[in-house]
């Protein structure tokens, strides 16, 4: 059974006189560093000059200062960069600060899993993951709630890296609601497959596979979409609020029973063994080898599949039928 922390579960003092750095100021950045000063913690900036997260960090208050300068300054380093340039800049940048007890943390335990960053042996090194988007860390945190946070620990070389680590978690909020411990093997490879069986490649690849079988048997392209696309938040929104069951009692019994027996047809043993596959090559490290490769040469085949899409028809259609729809609120890239 998982073990839980809350609020009263947390010493908040093992952060008095200490200074926190924020390295990047992106979707998590801005909502911990915002989460953290007002929680009274004192917080320091680092992202790029002149960029959107230096210009938003300055509205916000923040004077924003060079990577170096905020890990010098800091004794808690949170890094908060996308997975494939965290190891360059901690390299050029984070490394060189990171002098006898300091925290360097994660919010992904990507690079420490896969081995892109190497630490030394005399600092602390810990995890803080929140389960939602930045936006919602900071909406939440207003309102006076949270969002949960799963944490981790690395390295404890001071003795105090879990309490340093737990009174981080309630400074951005978590410990509202509640801080779930597990390890960066087990987070970083949960949040892989996730990722790719589910949440951005299988619902992806299962909406697009749908919409054309429809479109190819004469169906309309806007019906399509409705069916596959736009109402597939509405489940969504079920299960978010009550799991499976919640959702079944919601829909109609048809859709219910249609939903029982196909879609084991859909998603079936092939489609399992498949998933095996996928994790397996997040566990044997497979999968990081070829991302991080995917980067180093540009990221050619993430460049054409992103291209491909824009071009869909699926979504050409959603293009023109969200702009009937103002209260979706459309987003375009």
């Amino acid at each position: 059974m998982a073990t839980m922390y809350y609020e009263k579960d947390v010493d908040r003092s093992v952060l008095d006189g200490k200074t926190i750095a924020i390295i990047g100021y992106g979707s998590q950045g801005h909502a911990h560093a915002q989460n953290l000063r007002d929680s009274g913690f004192q917080v320091v900036v680092a992202t790029r000059a002149g960029g959107a997260g230096a210009r938003l960090a300055e509205e916000h208050g923040f004077s924003v200062l060079a990577t170096r300068e905020a890990a010098e300054k800091a004794d808690v380093v949170m890094i908060l960069l996308p997975d494939q340039v965290q190891a360059a800049v901690y390299e050029q940048d984070i490394l060189p600060a990171l002098t006898e007890k300091k925290m360097l943390m994660f919010a992904h335990g990507f690079n420490i899993h896969y081995g892109q960053i190497a630490v030394p042996e005399n600092i602390d090194v810990a995890m803080i993951a929140p389960k939602g988007p930045g936006h919602l860390v900071r909406s939440e945190y207003v309102k006076g709630g949270g969002v949960p946070c799963l944490f981790a620990i690395h390295q404890n070389y001071s003795g105090d890296a879990q309490k340093i680590a737990l009174a981080y978690g309630l400074g951005v909020g978590g410990a509202r609601a509640g801080l779930l411990e597990t390890s960066f093997k087990e987070e970083t490879e949960t949040d892989l497959f996730g990722e790719q069986a589910v949440l951005c490649g299988g619902v992806s690849e299962l909406v697009r596979s749908a919409f054309d079988i429809m479109v190819e048997n004469g169906y309309q392209p806007e019906i399509a979409y409705f069916e596959v696309m736009h109402e597939l938040k509405l489940i969504v929104d079920l299960f978010y609020q009550g799991g499976l069951a919640y959702m079944n009692h919601s829909v109609s019994d048809t859709a219910e029973y249609g939903g029982h027996t196909r879609g084991p047809r859909v998603v079936n043993d092939s489609s399992r063994d498949a998933m095996r596959e996928i994790l397996g090559e997040i566990q044997n490290g497979s999968f990081a080898r070829e991302w991080l490769m995917e980067c180093l040469v540009k990221m050619p085949v993430l460049q054409k599949m992103r291209e491909r899409d824009r071009q869909s028809q699926l979504e050409t259609t959603g293009r023109k039928l969200r702009r009937m729809m103002p209260f979706v609120e459309p987003k375009e890239v």
